[in-house]
Order: structure tokens, then sequence, then C-alpha cells
């Protein structure tokens, strides 16, 4: 019998009887872990020593507070779209290291850079691929599951969604009950959209359900930041090689946003798309193409981004599949789909985004929201165990998700640093690359900044060697920085050493090319092509400031949960430190100095971050930096912030 409960203390009692005080709890990452069970059973934990609780987890996730000049502008927009967030007592009490001593925390991937100097963190860390985490959750013993879940519409339904997070549950909870005795717990959240499919349950497979009244504006959403001129040039790059008629995999961040615009453009706006890509690169035309989606494209992710809604709005995600081999493969031979068939344009793993994002799932009418299939992680990142029906719907994949650096014969670092600090976490990543190599036509697409920092401070991504690699070499396939594509699948190792210097920025290109040389990987008197010693910040700007003023290429080119107001400061914040990460502070006080006295429009600007009225030499240096910067943003107009109606 399923316990209907309002009382977090009821629900731990239930759990307690069914289990014991030796509790390995199993919880989702990102949006679905159940924030009110959580703290009650850890707070239990704490006041009696006689529990010992295991959190097995990933991606925890607390509202950010942020001090100084950047809290000023972003903590009113986090009142306003997450104002009701509880925080996780277990984050807390770890980042200031006063976990207390029968309590663990094991996470697979981490909010990208929060435990970097977190030692507890870091020796706690479980590195694994995202298809494994079911088999270590229960290696590790896990014997509670508990999940956030959306209430059905209707409320004599005894059905409720897993929503934002089927990823885990839908295979590790099963698994499971045959082994040991376990409990699940749900904790209805009215303000998570209710997903059919594969992620709704009956109340009956549920142990507890915790209903409580759910506070306004808590979830916890994902703000965007400001997107670059050398990002929109990897979306524009990666554009050009996603068929008609194939698959498509996304990650979240500005590279995914930029990604997901390009495609966009490429079919709402072909002529000037093709004005701004030039001559794609040759892989374009042996695996790409340059037409708008007539045939459209179906969504496999393992991360659901609000990119997809864009390319969905945008009529790109318009290629359906349906669940059944037989059906699928009429479809596939170029039969309709109809209208009572259960036709899904995406299946997807989990969701993360901002709040807008999550409104508009839940606005949509029922039946549209089916078309985006949350099912299990087992069956998104892999294909044993449907692989008939997988490589049916996957055709032509392409798999596109972001790295930090490229050695220089293609191994790729995504989740740490060179003393094996974790940054984030492996995630799918490498599930999805080797899924690239597995399927007939798919393409694994890494996209990788050429360079990190700015001015004095650059540096390169694309580096002789790492001691550190997420993707090894012997699995390179394409890789993307803004100055262009490398094909390196099955080339030799001097024909990818070759391709990626082509993509190096110049200002390293020389002595990259020396350590090779030295390496005997190429040849002594080996020269890089004139058309690629020219990759430079400014050739990169001469190239797309033009598209940017001319609304082509926004800030942001997805909607946000920012007012019109504060995406003008964001940009401008943003390019406020990366001129102060650029230049001496003694040249920052001369640049400040030269700059005029602000215009009301500005002064108003200045207030919503407190600097109308400075009271002190630095505020007073950054206030007028600041106008500066804002000063600019204004001018480029509303057009190079964000898309058009005609776009959106």
């Amino acid at each position: 019998m399923t316990t209907l409960t309002q009382s977090f203390n009821t629900a731990i009692d239930t759990v307690v009887d069914k289990v014991g005080k030796q509790i390995v709890l199993g919880v989702p990452l990102g949006l679905g872990k159940p924030v009110g069970f959580i703290n009650a059973l850890y707070a239990r934990a704490k006041r009696d020593p006689d529990y010992n609780l295991v959190i097995f987890t990933a991606l925890s996730l607390n509202r950010p507070r942020v001090s100084g000049l950047a809290g000023q502008f972003v903590n009113p927009m986090f009142d306003r779209v997450m104002g009701g967030c509880e925080d996780l007592d277990y984050l807390l009490d770890r980042d200031r290291g006063a976990l207390p001593g029968n309590v663990t925390v094991r996470e697979f991937f981490f909010q990208a850079g929060s435990q970097l100097t977190n030692a507890n963190a870091q020796q706690n860390y479980i590195s694994t691929n995202y298809t494994f985490v079911a088999r270590d959750m229960l290696d590790a013993g896990a014997n509670v599951f508990a999940q956030l879940v959306a209430p059905h519409p209707d409320p004599a339904a005894e059905r409720v969604s897993l929503s934002c997070n089927p990823d885990v549950s839908l295979d590790v909870v099963p698994a499971a009950r045959a082994r040991w005795p376990i409990a699940v717990v749900g904790e209805l959240h009215d303000e998570l959209p209710y997903m059919p499919g594969d992620s709704e349950q009956s109340h009956a497979e549920f142990d507890v359900l915790i209903r409580r009244p759910t506070p306004r504006q808590s979830l916890f959403a994902v703000p965007k930041q400001p997107v670059t001129l050398a990002d929109h040039a990897i979306g524009l790059h990666a554009s050009t090689l996603v068929p008609d008629g194939g698959t498509i995999q996304l990650g979240i961040g500005a590279l995914g946003d930029t990604v997901a615009h390009a495609l966009g453009m490429r079919h709402q706006r072909n002529a000037a798309w093709r004005e701004l890509v030039g001559v794609p690169a040759a892989v374009a035309n042996q695996i790409g193409g340059t037409e708008p989606f007539e045939i459209g494209l179906y969504g496999a992710t393992e991360m659901f981004v609000d990119g997809f809604l864009a390319l969905y709005d945008a009529g790109v995600l318009k290629r359906c599949v349906v669940d059944d081999i037989n059906r699928q493969r009429a479809i596939n031979a170029g039969e309709a789909i109809s209208d009572d068939e259960q036709a899904q344009r995406l299946h997807g793993g989990f969701f993360l985004g901002p709040r807008c994002f999550y409104d508009r799932l839940a606005s949509m009418p029922l039946d549209e929201r089916r078309q985006f299939h949350m099912t299990s992680v087992g069956r998104i990142n892999q294909l044993y165990g449907s692989e008939e029906l997988d490589r049916l719907q996957r055709t032509d994949a392409r798999f596109i998700n972001t790295g930090l650096k490229c050695t220089l014969t293609g191994a790729v670092v995504s989740d740490a640093l060179d003393n094996h600090r974790v940054l984030s976490g492996v995630g799918g990543q490498y599930n999805f690359v080797a899924q690239a190599h597995a399927l007939d036509g798919g393409r694994s697409i890494l996209l990788v900044k050429a360079v990190r920092g700015e001015g004095k401070n650059a540096e390169s991504n694309i580096v002789w060697e790492y001691p550190h690699t997420t993707i090894p070499r012997h699995l390179r396939d394409i890789l993307i920085t803004e100055y262009g594509v490398a094909d390196l699948r099955g080339a030799t190792d001097r024909d990818v050493i070759a391709r990626l210097l082509n993509v190096t920025d110049s200002r390293f290109q020389a002595k990259l090319l020396a350590r090779a040389k030295s390496a005997g990987k190429i040849e002594a008197d080996y020269v890089i092509p004139p058309a690629h010693r020219q990759n430079t910040p400014e050739a990169l700007a001469s190239w797309l400031d033009p598209a940017r003023a001319g609304g082509l290429l926004p800030y942001f080119p997805l909607p946000t949960d920012w007012t019109n107001d504060e995406e003008v400061l964001a940009v401008a914040l943003s390019q406020l430190k990366a001129l102060q990460a650029a230049h001496h502070p003694v040249t920052l006080a001369a640049k400040a100095w030269r700059t005029g006295a602000p215009s009301a429009q500005v002064r108003q600007l200045l207030q919503r971050v407190g600097l109308a009225a400075p009271d002190s030499l630095q505020n007073r240096i950054a206030a007028r930096l600041l106008a500066r910067e804002l000063l600019d943003v204004l001018q480029q107009g509303e057009r190079a912030l964000r898309p058009g109606l005609d776009q959106r």
C-alpha cells in the first residue's frame, strides 16, 4: 500500500520500517531532487548517530548567493524566478566542511567548477559513464530511492510523472526491488511539468507519496549567459554538418544554444545563413548539408535542453519516430505517420534549463507534450537493449558535445584539470562518442573553444599534451573550434596534427607545430597553409560583427528569464569582465577617467546594480567602466540582444 502523507517525518518512519537505519539514498541529478524529504532525512541522521546515510547522486544545485557588483545584478532575478527554492542542507554543510561522520555524499557529476577546492567532494567523486550509474548505485547497496514527481493534471488519476528525471530511476528501481527490500519515495511538486510516456508511474510504484503545498518559484532555474562571437562561430560551423532527415543530440550551455540557433537560421533564413557560412568545410559536403530541413530532425538526447524547443518552433525538429520496429521500418521507407500513432520528435533522459523553459512545457496541451518522450538513460545513451529499433530511429546521428581542451593528436579533455581535480564529470559524453562510432552514418562532434582567457592571459585550448583524458584519441572524430572544422576520423597522427593546427588560434600555432616536429610526428619542413594563419579574434570579429549588428547573431539566441534591462546589463558586465582580464588596473583606471558622463538611460541601468552614486574610488572606476560598456551595448540596439519575432 502507498502511504500518502503531508509529513516528512511520517515518510521517514515508513522508510525506516522497510529498510532500517542503514540507508543508501539514490536521488536524481539536477532538478529532480526531492529537497524537502532529503533535508528531513539528513536532519534525522545528524540528530541520531545510529543512522548511517550515504547519498548517491549528481549535480547538487542550490540557488547561488552572489556578493558584490555581480550580486547586485543577479540576485533580484534569482528572487524573481527561483525565490522559493529550498537549499539542500547537505550541500551547504559539505561546502563548509561540516558533514557529520555518519553521512557520506557520493556524486558522479558536479555543477561546473563548484567543487574544485572541496577535498571531501573531490575524494568522494565517482568517475563513471552515465549508463553505468544504475549499476554503481546497486553495487553501493542503494535501498531508498526518492524523487520529485509531477501530479497528474486530473486529481482523480492515481498517476504521477517522473517528469524531469526518469533517467536513472526507470533502470535502477526495478533492478533493486528484485534484489533486496527497498523504499521508493515521491515528493509531489505542482510546478513540475507532467511529462507523459515512460516517465508516467502509478501511485502503487511508490511506498510513500508526500503531498505538501508547493512554494511558488521553487524549481532551480539555470540563467542564460551572453553568447560570444566565438560561440556563434562554432554553432555556425556545426550547423553545416547536420543532414536533413538525421538525428541530433545537444548539451547544455552557450555552445548548444548557438548550434540550435544556427540550425534554425539555416532552415528559416537560408540565404542569410549561407552568406554567413560561406563555403562550408569539405566534410560538410560529405556528411552535412546546406539546404533547409524538408524532412527535419529527430532528437535522441540524454539532456532535453531548451534548444530543442527552439528547433521545434523553427520547424526543424519535425522528424517523428514510433516505438514499433515494423512501423518504424515502414516509416523509414517513406510511409506517413498516421494521426493515431504515438509519434515522438524527441527522446530525452532529463531536463534542466531556465524557468521559461519549464513554464513552456507546463503550458503545452498534454497531447503536444507527448512528442517529447522522457525515458531512461539506458535507452538513450546506448544501443544495447533495443538496438534494432534504435538503429532504425537514429539515422545519420550527430552527437554534439563540448570539451575543455584537445591534445594535438585528438584526445579531448572535458571533465577534470591537469591535477585531476574534477570540474564537472563525464556524464554521457563518452556514451555518445562511442555510439557515434557504432551507428551507421553516426558522427561525434566535439566543440572546443580555441582560446581561454583574454589578452596576455590568453592560452590555447589546443595543447600538445595533457595528463588527463575524457575521450581517448582512438575515438577522435570531428572537432570544431571558432576557426573551423577538423575531421579526424580514420586520419593518421600526422594528418590529425595538421588539421587541428588549422583550427588553432594563430598566436599558438608556431609553438605547437615546433613540438610536433621535434617529436617526429610531422615533417620537418611542414608549413601551415596561409588560409589558416589568420585565426585571430580580430578576423573573427571582422567576419561576424556585421551579422550581430544585423540581428542574426544575438547575445541571447534563446528565450531567457532576464528582463530587457537585465539582458543589457548581462552583456555589459560580461564585456567588463573580459576587459578587466585583459588589461592592467592602471590601464583600466585611465579608460575610466576618459569615460564621459553617463546618459539618463545608462544612469538608470547603473542604479539597478547600485552604482548610480558610487561611494568609493574603486566603485567610481567600476561605474565609469560599466557605463562605457553599457553605452556600447545600447548603441548596438535590441537586434543584437535577442532574435527577432520571426526567429523566436
